[in-house]
């Protein structure tokens, strides 16, 4: 039987990117008797209901949380972001109801075995690279649009999952003691200030669950930047330095971080038993992950990256240093602050052609001369502007997309839409 058969859940956090629609899905049609409760209201949560108006064991609180919501359950599946000692959480906790999280769930209940990758950047192009060479895995965790539990249904004939952790789903794996087989943890940088309270020790307690509970023979990749952070903890992991892969079968990947991304996905790959031969192939075939330094085109000889998943000053910079070398620079950057410093982000701004602002908290912080946008589209109508044959578009923002979007994919659609239609013209 199926453990959501029967079983009574809340749902915590439906949400707009296709995740907890999907899981939602999957425990209604497994007979689970489903509530689903999210701060949003049901206009803004619409296209997500409509998608579930089927079932009908599906109840549904939404505008607020009620704490009788999270009592008298057999589970509560916590979704990404619910703030530390979230008092609905820590009532269901204090009335003996078991909360867990849908990427440990999945690892938990699927019997396959787990390669996991975190770090503050990288993981999105790690994830995607080690899935790629390993063809006859699942791809999920931290994945756009991809429910994990609906993954339980298609676990037949796979020999891995492949999954992209944030520190957020790693709390789940936290709470049941559970580390993947193969982890690795690319590197840490200052981010989610605002929801650790500033406190670089907890953040990193919640990364630290990729590998705290692995087992003997389990294997831990780490690149060289975490290892002081790491090594407080374990003595058992592999150092993934730029240098180690040979540069005649890279993948297609710009900038420095990126072949430190490409080393840390080699010793995952080796460790799982791939010989060179496969991995050089399947580096070779790869190209960069949608909104990570995404080489969308050339509009008029202009041509324009898509790094819309820049939600840090330390990625805008990372992406500015990956371009710089194609041409002159123009970028669009700005949003909403996480209160993490600016080290050097001025003075790289300063270093370009031209600066393109989008209103924020963040972009506030930057005190710049430059007008701020409120939208997106004249912020793309003005980087046009000053661009001329030769040049590069960057939209590396740096900070969320809080505010001005509806998520960060929302921000990126919108670009690439706004490219393309130009491009078209």
């Amino acid at each position: 039987m199926n453990p959501f058969t029967g079983k009574k859940i809340t749902l915590m956090g439906l949400g707009l990117l296709g995740r907890g629609v999907g899981d939602a899905a999957y425990m209604a049609e497994m007979g689970a008797d489903l509530l689903v409760t999210d701060l949003k209201d049901k206009e803004v949560l619409s296209v997500s209901i409509e998608k579930l108006q089927d079932f009908t064991n599906i109840t549904y609180v939404l505008g607020e949380h009620r704490l009788q919501d999270f009592e008298d359950r057999d589970l509560i599946i916590k979704g990404n972001g619910v703030p530390l000692n979230n008092k609905y959480i820590q009532h269901a906790e204090d009335s003996g109801v078991e909360v867990a999280m849908s990427g440990a769930l999945f690892h938990e209940l699927s019997g396959l075995s787990m390669i996991g990758i975190t770090g503050t950047r990288g993981k999105t192009t790690v994830t995607h690279l080690i899935h790629h060479v390993l063809q006859n895995s699942l791809l999920g965790g931290n994945i756009r649009g991809i429910s994990n539990l609906q993954l339980l249904k298609e676990t037949e004939g796979k020999d891995v999952a492949v999954f992209e952790l944030d520190s957020w789903q790693l709390q789940g794996f936290g709470d049941k003691k559970i580390s993947p087989q193969i982890s690795v943890f690319t590197n840490f940088m200052e981010d989610h200030l605002d929801y650790y309270g500033g406190d670089m020790d907890v953040y990193f307690a919640d990364k630290a669950n990729i590998f705290l509970h692995q087992k003997e023979g389990n294997i831990l990749v780490i690149g060289e930047d975490v290892e002081e952070r790491v090594k407080a903890h374990t003595s058992n992991y592999i150092v993934a330095r730029s240098g180690d892969v040979d540069s005649a079968w890279h993948p297609a990947l710009l900038g420095e971080h990126n072949k430190k991304n490409v080393a840390c996905a080699y010793h995952a790959l080796k460790a799982y038993g791939i010989s060179n031969d496969d991995i050089k192939k399947g580096f070779e075939t790869f190209s960069s992950v949608e909104g990570r330094l995404e080489h969308i085109g050339e509009v008029d000889g202009v041509t324009v990256f898509n790094d819309s998943t820049s939600t840090t000053p330390a990625a805008a910079l990372a992406g500015i240093a990956a371009v710089q070398s194609l041409g002159s620079v123009v970028i669009i950057t700005g949003g909403t602050d996480k209160k993490i410093p600016l080290d050097g982000f001025n003075d790289a701004l300063d270093s370009v052609k031209h600066v393109v602002l989008l209103a924020g908290s963040g972009t506030e912080r930057l005190e710049r001369e430059e007008a701020a946008h409120d939208s997106l589209a004249p912020a793309v109508s003005e980087a046009f502007e000053h661009t001329e044959k030769g040049d590069v578009i960057l939209f590396s923002p740096g900070f969320t997309s809080f505010g001005m979007f509806t998520n960060e994919y929302d921000r990126n659609d919108q670009f690439v839409k706004l490219v393309r239609e130009r491009a078209n013209k």
